[in-house]
């Protein structure tokens, strides 16, 4: 019923780049993202509706009674071939029955989503061998406007918007001012169910956000109260003062937590999706390695955790690292804003932002907010939405 239900107007970018042929495949993303859509969205596309394939939900009451290995084997002496399995990360033994599926039954092909927090190769068996893993990223400013307007436009790569910016923002522009979306992406654009609601939209956020704090982390973390407490806490302090370097002995002293259980929480807020760091580059890497900046996610959760958030200069730079970061490798600058690829320096800034931080720079560009076309090396910010 669910499968018959799905609309095919509007897919994700993920779904026709997975290679489906994989006998185990892993979806992972945030609360919200749209996993459940893209799940269904393959079966209704690409599966026979034969009744060799089957969509589960972890989070059904059948399952407080059964297991889901039992389900498996006898979907598969029915003639079953593809079993779809949704939110894997509720149920307690995903990891070791994932396995024996995956060795008992040679002939099914098994696609699970989970929280962006789940960590494959953590969980009671090893499934980092036998899985392979995708990331369901947020709307983009692209599948935004082609989600709420129904116009379809192309992605671009990073190196053809750093070559041939002038020419595609030009083309872009000539069938819809982008600059006009842009603003309403950065306040309710990042999430698919902005269109149930715009109006109520930030509201729900914020309840995702406590969801993701409360149900998912905990799903997978098995943590205290305590700690989901101090989670939350942790939360709204970087969204009234993000971007920031973490003094972690202040913030250890407010939250009144210790100085490893800190940086795991921030790890932990990273997994989930609603913060992002950003380190120089050859910093450490880790758990309980100190981030050099930290950013929330993206620029909706700004605005939801941070009461009319009006700093627009993090909310630029916000969007940036939401859209860039998983595309290429991204670090601080030393005398600027990110480095790409340790070889593309970036200054972000408003219409009227100079140069002068990038003058002496090779291989450096400037992007601006609020402009519809750039010249040279200054970019229009927005565009940097067409990654993906």
């Amino acid at each position: 019923m669910k499968v018959q239900a799905v609309e095919m107007d509007f897919q994700r970018y993920l779904l026709d780049q997975i290679d489906w042929s994989d006998r185990l495949i892993a979806i992972k993303g945030a609360r919200g993202s749209g996993k459940t859509i893209l799940l269904l969205q393959h079966i209704k596309k690409h599966l026979p509706l034969d009744g060799t394939a089957l969509y589960v939900a972890m989070d059904d009451l059948f399952f407080t009674d059964n297991n889901l290995l039992s389900l498996a084997e006898e979907f598969y002496m029915s003639g079953g071939r593809y079993l779809l399995i949704d939110e894997v990360h509720k149920y307690p033994n995903w990891s070791r029955e994932l396995k024996l599926m995956y060795d008992n039954f040679p002939k099914l092909k098994i696609v699970f989503t989970s929280s962006s927090i789940l960590e494959i190769y953590a969980g009671e068996s090893d499934l980092s061998r036998r899985a392979v893993t995708y990331d369901l990223r947020e709307l983009s400013l692209r599948e935004f406007i082609e989600l709420d307007l129904g116009l379809k436009l192309p992605m671009y790569s990073l190196q053809t918007i750093l070559e041939d910016h002038v020419i595609i923002a030009s083309e872009l522009n000539s069938k819809i001012q982008v600059n006009a979306k842009f603003l309403e992406y950065l306040r309710y654009g990042v999430y698919p169910f902005f269109k149930e609601s715009k109006v109520s939209y930030l509201s729900r956020l914020r309840n995702t956000i406590q969801l993701i704090i409360d149900v998912d982390l905990n799903a997978v973390e098995n943590l205290n109260y305590d700690i989901l407490v101090k989670l939350k806490k942790l939360s709204r302090l970087i969204a009234t003062s993000a971007p920031f370097t973490p003094n972690i002995t202040e913030l250890s002293n407010k939250l009144g937590i210790s100085r490893p259980s800190l940086l795991k929480s921030l790890d932990l807020l990273e997994k989930a999706r609603i913060i992002q760091s950003v380190n120089k580059v050859n910093s450490g890497t880790g758990i309980l390695t100190k981030p050099d900046k930290v950013f929330l996610n993206n620029p909706n959760i700004l605005y939801a955790l941070g009461d009319d958030y009006e700093n627009k200069g993090t909310v630029r730079e916000t969007f940036f690292v939401n859209q860039v970061k998983g595309i290429a490798k991204l670090n601080l600058a030393p005398r600027a804003d990110f480095l790409l690829d340790e070889f593309y320096t970036i200054e972000i800034g408003g219409p009227n932002k100079g140069k002068k931080q990038i003058s002496k720079t090779e291989n450096a560009f400037l992007l601006k907010d609020n402009i519809e076309i750039g010249f040279g090396n200054t970019i229009p910010l927005w565009l940097f939405g067409f990654l993906y």
